[in-house]
């Protein structure tokens, strides 16, 4: 299959370390002409969520056959299967622990293989506490140089996958209830309620008590206040203009989010 010669990488492992970088050096010694883009490498660590919802987020905005490395791996060195993942928008590589699961309900998987022909890892045996080096980083290089995904380790069935509990968003009278699903730089809730889950008009949000109106933009309501509105990413998002909600409404992953229509 012709790749896009894109790695995209995404990890907790934050910047102050090497790890990022020694990754990037495996996969440049496979092939130094691949185009590396990091997505991010401060999301929380073990918060295979935040990677979940992150991974979602940007998909879409790389070329089809990208390969998407994502290192968020608690359970390293266990039992755990290493994956690359077939969809239609390139090939996910990492830990099967349920980090894909959210881009993979978006754009189903058609191929999978477990990682366990060490030809293409970096060394025959490889470190037990650092897969995204040793295994990962090289199979995405490999991936993104062309070879075939089969060659890679033992096709398995796209239902042995691990799948990610999450929160559901349920639809109670006149009401929508979801959760905050993520938490971003700016202290931004984002909710796991989508913008088609509601119609636009005649709506209030509760969260924690406080009743918001929904708005279009953060500048609709003067600095400081708190306000609700359709993100980028598409799902509803309460934010403070200016401000940070989270600090503001002392909210975490999970909290619970009502939309509300009134006056109908």
């Amino acid at each position: 299959m012709n790749r896009a010669k894109i790695v995209t990488l995404l990890t907790d492992f934050g910047l102050q370390d090497v790890y990022v970088g020694v990754m990037k050096g495996v996969i440049s010694q496979i092939n130094p002409s691949l185009t590396l883009i990091d997505l991010t490498h401060d999301l929380p660590p073990q918060d295979i969520a935040a990677g979940s919802f992150a991974l979602l987020s940007a998909y879409q905005y790389f070329p089809a056959n990208t390969v998407h490395l994502a290192v968020i791996d608690p359970g390293v060195g266990s039992s755990r299967r290493g994956v690359a993942i077939e969809f239609e928008g390139g090939v996910l590589v990492g830990a099967d622990n349920g980090l894909f699961s959210d881009l993979l309900s978006q754009s189903p998987a058609k191929k999978a293989v477990s990682l366990d022909n060490p030809q293409y890892w970096r060394t025959q045996s490889s470190s037990s506490t650092f897969h995204g080096r040793d295994i990962f980083a090289p199979i995405a290089a490999h991936l993104a140089s062309g070879i075939e995904i089969e060659k890679l380790g033992t096709v398995i069935e796209l239902n042995s996958l691990v799948v990610r509990a999450s929160s559901v968003a349920k639809v109670e009278n006149d009401s929508c209830i979801g959760c905050v699903q993520y938490i971003d730089w700016f202290g931004n809730l984002i909710t796991n309620l989508a913008a088609s889950d509601f119609g636009d008009e005649n709506l209030e949000v509760i969260i924690h008590g406080q009743i918001i109106s929904l708005v279009a933009t953060y500048s609709d309501r003067p600095k400081d206040s708190l306000v609700a509105l359709i993100g980028s990413h598409g799902y509803l998002e309460i934010a403070v203009n200016c401000g940070n909600a989270q600090e503001r409404l002392q909210s975490q992953v999970g909290s619970q989010v009502i939309v509300k229509s009134f006056g109908v």
